[in-house]
């Protein structure tokens, strides 16, 4: 399976939900491939540390029943660079999940 995904110009990793995610910050996107092997988004957010965020999410189990079955994240260090790309993507990719930024 393919490992990188793009989204906007950004790379991305594709990483399952059980990946052993690092203390270290940057965006993800709750997604899923639709009926024409398409990657779906449906949450994206930021983290200042994956590891302790993505574990439990509280959007991840409404993202499954969409159709989730992949986290693409990114890492993006600087505080600024988060907000701005999170907000580029959410409002390009209106993902359903998301209700602010739009």
């Amino acid at each position: 399976m393919e490992n990188k995904a793009v989204w906007l110009g950004y790379s991305f990793e594709i990483l399952t939900p059980e990946a052993d995610w690092n203390p270290i910050a940057g965006i993800y996107i709750f997604c899923g491939k639709n009926r024409e092997n398409i990657w779906t988004p449906f949450y994206i957010g930021q983290a200042s540390s994956f590891s302790e965020r993505l574990s439990g999410h509280d959007r991840w189990e409404e993202a499954v029943n969409l159709g989730a079955t992949h986290i693409h994240a990114k890492v993006v260090k600087n505080q600024t660079n988060r907000d701005t790309i999170e907000t580029k993507l959410i409002q390009s990719l209106q993902p359903r999940l998301n209700t602010q930024l739009r």
